[in-house]
């Protein structure tokens, strides 16, 4: 297993944590050459995380590569990675959060198919550990990923919108997605995949309600949550709106946002900043009843 940082600095606390979690999934970690470098709150320059990343595809000992933590920074790399060099040594890439950049411009590029999960520094839960085992170890399709009662516990009376909220109904497409602000910074780019049909799953955290507002209405601008197949939203954290101004709820943002798409939609997957998360693999065809809020992986993501 292949440790990067391509995003946020890193320190030695922080990469012990990451060692200890990945060992006790019986597997043997190999840092990255830069992994403790640091450019503000970089972990690196561009050129030692894209080296990184190129590195870990190109080593023979690696199977898979892991993120050691989000951040910011990865969208930076993208223009610099040579996607000719994942096609011809395709392998697992987990990670979340800013990690959204990489996981959609390797599909983009390269139809990689990569893995929205937590990253090696995450406190791993019980539910979190049973699914990044079902999805990446066993592979086994069907496969339904379930939301967490302890997420829905925690979500109702806590200002998030009701659980379920949006449009009834079921649809089927490739998964795509991941942070919400990370991938709107892509539209525009060359690197974001084409999302006509597809099952797009959103999270995000510590973003007031008139930022997620801002944001899905960018969606919908460039034709991406309205041509998508159904829009599946995960757990947003820390999205209340400041005490001292006007506002929306994220509540009234989400209600009104997923109520004017033609589509099957949710709110409340177990997707996000949260201790309890499915691991959900973008490029593999799914099914997502908003009903249930549940998302079923209609095809192995790993060979």
């Amino acid at each position: 297993m292949g440790l990067v940082a391509p995003s946020g600095v890193t320190d030695d606390a922080l990469i012990q944590r990451c060692v200890r979690n990945l060992e006790e999934f019986g597997l043997r970690v190999k840092p990255a050459a830069h992994l403790r470098a640091a450019y503000g709150g970089y972990a690196g320059s561009v050129a030692e995380r894209a080296a990184d990343l190129h590195a870990m595809f190109e080593d023979r000992e690696v199977r898979a590569i892991w993120a050691a933590r989000g951040g910011s920074g990865a969208a930076a790399l993208l223009p610099h990675l040579d996607y000719a060099l994942v096609r011809r040594h395709p392998k697992i890439l987990v990670g979340y959060s800013d990690i959204t950049a990489l996981h959609l411009a390797l599909l983009a590029h390269a139809r990689l198919v990569t893995f929205h999960g937590p990253v090696a520094s995450s406190r791993f839960s019980d539910f979190s550990s049973t699914y990044l085992q079902a999805v990446l170890m066993d592979g086994a399709a069907p496969r339904e990923l379930l939301v967490s009662a302890e997420n829905d516990a925690e979500a109702r009376g806590a200002g998030h919108p009701p659980l379920g909220a949006g449009r009834a109904g079921h649809a089927e497409g490739l998964l795509l997605g991941g942070n919400l602000s990370t991938l709107c910074a892509l539209i525009g780019t060359p690197h974001m995949p084409d999302a006509r049909g597809a099952v797009l799953f959103l999270e995000d955290v510590s973003e007031a309600p008139y930022r997620v507002d801002r944001m899905l209405t960018q969606l919908a601008q460039a034709g991406i949550s309205t041509r998508a197949a159904a829009v599946a939203l995960g757990i947003f954290r820390k999205c209340s709106p400041p005490d001292d101004e006007p506002s929306l709820s994220l509540a009234e943002v989400v209600r009104s946002q997923l109520g004017a798409l033609n589509v099957p939609s949710a709110y409340g997957l177990s997707i996000g900043h949260i201790p309890r998360q499915v691991t959900v693999p973008l490029g593999v065809r799914a099914r997502f009843d908003a009903d249930t809020r549940t998302l079923t992986l209609l095809e192995s993501a790993v060979s």
